[in-house]
């Protein structure tokens, strides 16, 4: 079951664009290491301001982090990931990111439904060969 991302899904007011972050904060949040967010900083997926060795992330990193482990946890690569997070800034009111977002899901669907059906025959086929295996006996 999908974790409800609750603010971090949310459209930023203005006035919670200043809010910052600690890496203490975000690991404790989102139940990831620091390792893990520096990951995703490395691989241009967040940004933090750099205040002498501390990083400071903003609200921004913050949403984007949720959309990062939404797509992690469904099996979205990292690629894909990385074009609907960015698709956010477009300026269009995220309508190119809903809709690439959207059919990205569907198209997940897809292939999890496809993957379900084997899953399904194969367990069949070994139930199948186990009877047979019982018959013999």
């Amino acid at each position: 079951m999908l974790k409800d991302l609750g603010p971090a899904a949310m459209p930023l007011r203005d006035a919670e664009l200043d809010r910052e972050y600690s890496i203490s904060d975000l690991t404790g949040e989102f139940g990831i290491t620091a390792r893990a967010l520096r990951f995703y900083e490395d691989e241009g997926l967040i940004s933090p301001e750099r205040r002498g060795t501390a990083r400071i992330y903003s609200k921004r990193d913050r949403i984007r982090l949720a959309w990062i482990l939404r797509g992690k946890r469904v099996g979205f690569s990292l690629a894909d990931i990385r074009e609907m997070v960015d698709l956010y800034d477009i300026g269009d009111g995220r309508t190119r990111q809903r809709q690439v977002t959207r059919d990205r899901c569907s198209a997940r669907i897809a292939l999890l439904r496809e993957q379900q059906r084997d899953i399904e025959d194969t367990i069949a086929e070994l139930e199948g060969f186990i009877a047979q295996l019982d018959s013999d006996d």
